[in-house]
């Protein structure tokens, strides 16, 4: 996905895709009536939970997310994805994480961000509100197996990131803000309050 998605974009719960925000996407329109002529039909904003997992060693555990048609279309995210029926943004994002990663053994900290993006992905328009919780834990071994069918097309892998190995990347992430916002929340912990992050369109 491009903001990073079904997240970030990237890949997600009901029918998530990638990463906040995930390279070499066209600038799209925002769902607007003077949308582009061929441009995805823009949806209802979707409430997203994500995660930003720290193992014990302070790495970044990121998805890689590609758009399903266009494999060498690629981003690194955070886990995450939509909330389903009821579920607490708190419940959506351990759903997730455990669907994705396959790690349920997780402390989960604060809301660190919150951000609003829009993106194409999958042949459609993603509007979404993300809420970004800090994580906590000891198991690094990750595994697939619960991921949704549209993640199965569209995420290629998992890696745990230093924040000197994310620093030298120079490939896409979600949010591209991350590597300074993973180098604050490492030097100077959990904000106050959620820190509200730029709308980014794609």
């Amino acid at each position: 996905m491009g903001c990073g998605a079904a997240d970030d974009v990237a890949a997600g719960g009901d029918e998530s895709a990638g990463g906040d925000e995930s390279a070499g996407r066209r600038a799209a329109d925002d769902g607007r009536a003077d949308a582009a002529p061929g441009a995805p039909e823009a949806t209802a904003v979707r409430q997203v939970s994500r995660i930003v997992l720290l193992d014990p060693d302070d790495r970044i555990l990121l998805l890689h997310g590609f758009e399903p048609d266009r494999p060498t279309d690629t981003w690194w995210f955070t886990p995450g994805g939509g909330l389903e029926g009821t579920e607490s943004r708190e419940e959506a994002a351990r759903r997730e994480l455990a669907e994705e990663t396959g790690i349920t053994d997780v402390v989960l900290g604060p809301v660190l961000w919150k951000r609003h993006c829009a993106f194409p992905f999958d042949g459609r328009r993603w509007e979404q509100d993300e809420w970004y919780y800090l994580g906590r834990t000891d198991r690094t071994a990750t595994h697939t197996g619960g991921q949704t069918d549209l993640e199965r097309r569209s995420v290629s892998g998992l890696r745990w990131w230093t924040w000197e190995e994310l620093s030298a990347s120079r490939e896409t992430v979600y949010p591209t803000r991350l590597v300074e916002l993973l180098r604050t929340l490492l030097d100077d912990g959990p904000p106050d309050a959620p820190v509200l992050l730029e709308t980014e369109r794609v």
